[in-house]
């Protein structure tokens, strides 16, 4: 479980795969301390260490994490977000974030402002529909909230803290980056939606006590 608040920004070292590929990666973050085992995102996705030493860990992602990511593109001198999992009682600064990725967004637009920059992406089908104003979402690891959304597509405001901090700020258009709703929102579409025999209408909202 992550938060969607990156620690580090660090650099592939080696990519080796196809699948799976073997990634080797820098960092600031004291990865001698890593446990093997754990969870890292690594732009949102998360993998599992398997080797670690002073500044350097070496993951792996599996055929599935490729084909619904886009570390299928990973190269050497990539930079990529990073988040180490939480520990029960820390703070959730962001939103809960699994790291399991729901699809790849592409930027549809920037714009820049003089209080930051906006970012307008294209949701694919896996996600637009948990898609909600002033929700969370999580873009290449990082948790952003919805200001504007239509029917394939949100646009996010980031701040000056987040363009110093990731490398969002560094998108352009036609860029890729991986998506994940919010799990909460998922969970309540499941729970809800055709599978569960309930149509999501008028009469189900004045049943759960809505007006």
């Amino acid at each position: 479980m992550f938060t969607g608040l990156v620690q580090d920004v660090g650099t592939i070292r080696e990519a080796r795969g196809p699948a799976p590929l073997r990634l080797a990666i820098s960092t600031a973050l004291p990865a001698e301390r890593f446990e093997l085992g754990e969870s890292v995102a690594v732009n949102g996705v998360c993998l599992t260490v398997i080797e670690r030493g002073p500044g350097r860990f070496v993951v792996e992602a599996g055929a599935e994490t490729l084909a619904r990511s886009t570390l299928s593109a990973a190269s050497l001198g990539r930079e990529v977000h990073l988040e180490r999992a939480i520990a029960l009682g820390d703070r959730l600064g962001g939103h809960l974030v699994l790291g399991h990725v729901d699809g790849v967004g592409r930027v549809a637009a920037v714009r820049a402002e003089p209080s930051g920059r906006f970012l307008e992406i294209e949701a694919p089908p896996a996600v637009a529909p948990f898609l909600l104003e002033k929700g969370s979402i999580a873009v290449d690891g990082v948790s952003l909230t919805l200001n504007g959304v239509g029917s394939d597509r949100f646009d996010v405001f980031l701040i000056p803290e987040t363009l110093r901090k990731t490398r969002l700020g560094g998108l352009g258009p036609g860029d890729r980056v991986n998506l994940e709703a919010d799990v909460i929102g998922k969970y309540v579409a499941r729970l809800l939606g055709p599978r569960s025999g309930a149509a999501v209408d008028e009469a189900l909202l004045r049943r759960a006590g809505f007006a």
